[in-house]
């Protein structure tokens, strides 16, 4: 048995009831793990885990992962290690499940393989990518093989929205496409006809693919739910539903939005709660440094954020008190659908505003803190409901034997704080392991590829 402290990156290559009953049987199409090779086998040694299964800490622990996969997990004086096996020391350390970003965008360019590297930099094993593109089908095959550092990816196909859809069967047709393409599910955006909509989600639902995003404006909320859409993303549907954007919520209406959600079995990805605050604080913010600071080709510089951030932000000028309002609105709601037992999906729409892949989930863990969350809940949030999501698929999301072998290894007890959260001591994504110290490095190594001023 050897004892490792830093672990290199290796090889690895870093560049109604109907309804109802179609909707059970919505599965993504592709089956992540399955082509990955096998990483060494690894055990954490005298490791606190939080297994997210519920709000607890079971104490030095011994967990062993084999072909990306835990494989077996109990106390350390009585797991027994095989004999060559690779061993991490977590003595004072917290082992918890790695997080999802479940709206975040996979540009390409030459930034596709450093943003997949921010997301496992900053414990994100799983992304929900919400716009897809030509070559991301190869980036998520790539991904999920093992042959780039990255999170286990999940893509929308290209979005059905009032630009890309102009009649009832073109929706229909689209639908069949994108699930003949091998596409994970249907990304909404605005635009779309009553008609047009409803022809899109009785398609998806007789080819067996999911679907979710906006609540395009002449559809509504209430109906959109009644069509059995999964994930609504941004809370602005459920604000205009309320039609809250300039006054006070009506909490008796918000109770009944809460109880509709939570019954129709909806999930919610807040998306965009942070991102607030004087343009020039924003863009100034460490994690800006692992940023292209003028716009390449697969992205948007810090410039451009700036630029947009700012114009929003003459806007709002013109009404404050109407944009702080807006914006409390919003952690009423998720607080509102947090206590009310709704199903609720950490997403950040990365990279966009000042959202930095990975760095923006701590972010969004502030926001949802401000809005009353307690740690665990919020860390629910991006680990046991992101598996519950997708547990038709893939078995991930709480430390627990069986469980694809997705880590994050903490020098501090995320269920005090979740800016613990950040406090790494190293990530694991399918069973390879990468240590802070060889995450630090190649972090500098961008740092460097986008120098500031």
């Amino acid at each position: 048995m050897k004892t490792i402290t830093v672990v290199a990156l290796g090889s690895v290559v870093l560049s109604g009831s109907m309804l109802a009953a179609s909707r059970a049987s919505t599965a993504p199409s592709s089956p992540p793990a399955a082509a990955q090779s096998a990483p060494a086998a690894i055990a954490f040694t005298h490791v606190n885990v939080v297994p997210m299964d519920s709000e607890r800490v079971l104490r030095d622990q011994t967990v062993l992962v084999e072909q990306g996969r835990i494989r077996s997990l109990g106390s350390a004086d009585q797991v027994q290690i095989p004999a060559g096996i690779t061993t991490v020391d977590g003595s004072g350390k917290y082992l918890m499940p790695g997080l999802a970003e479940m709206h975040g965008h996979m540009p390409g360019g030459d930034v596709e393989e450093m943003v997949m590297f921010l997301y496992v930099a900053n414990g994100v094993t799983t992304v929900r990518g919400m716009l897809g593109q030509d070559g991301h089908m190869e980036l998520r095959r790539k991904a999920n093989a093992g042959e780039i550092v990255a999170p286990t990816l999940y893509m929308a196909g290209p979005s059905f929205s009032g630009g890309s859809v102009s009649s009832p069967e073109q929706a229909a047709r689209r639908v069949r496409t994108q699930k003949e393409q091998g596409w994970d599910l249907l990304k909404i955006h605005p635009g779309l006809t009553v008609a047009e909509y409803d022809a899109m989600a009785i398609t998806a639902h007789e080819v067996g693919i999911r679907f979710g995003g906006h609540v395009p404006a002449d559809v509504g909320l209430e109906h959109a739910i009644e069509m059995g859409q999964e994930t609504f993303d941004h809370l602005d549907g459920f604000i205009e539903y309320l039609d809250a954007f300039d006054e006070p919520i009506d909490r008796s209406s918000l109770e009944e939005l809460v109880t509709m959600v939570k019954d129709a079995g909806s999930w919610v990805v807040p998306v965009g709660i942070i991102g607030r605050g004087d343009a020039r604080a924003l863009a100034a913010r460490p994690e800006m440094r692992y940023w292209p600071k003028r716009s390449i080709p697969g992205a948007e510089g810090v410039e451009g954020w700036t630029r947009r951030h700012a114009a929003s932000a003459r806007q709002a000028q013109a009404d404050p008190d109407a944009a702080d309002l807006w914006a409390n609105n919003r952690l009423e709601v998720l607080k509102a659908l947090a206590d009310g037992g709704v199903g609720i999906l950490m997403g950040t729409d990365s990279p966009q505003i000042f959202s930095v892949p990975g760095f923006s989930l701590h972010r969004e863990m502030e926001a949802m803190a401000e809005s009353g969350m307690s740690p665990f809940d919020i860390l629910v949030t991006g680990t046991r409901a992101v598996g519950e999501y997708f547990r038709r698929s893939d078995t991930f999301g709480t430390v627990a034997v069986g469980r694809r072998a997705d880590l994050i290894l903490l020098n501090t007890n995320p269920l005090d704080d979740v800016g613990n959260v950040a406090d790494r001591a190293g990530v694991m994504v399918r069973g390879r392991w990468f240590s802070e110290a060889s995450i630090q490095e190649r972090l500098d190594e961008i740092a460097r590829r986008f120098p500031g001023d």
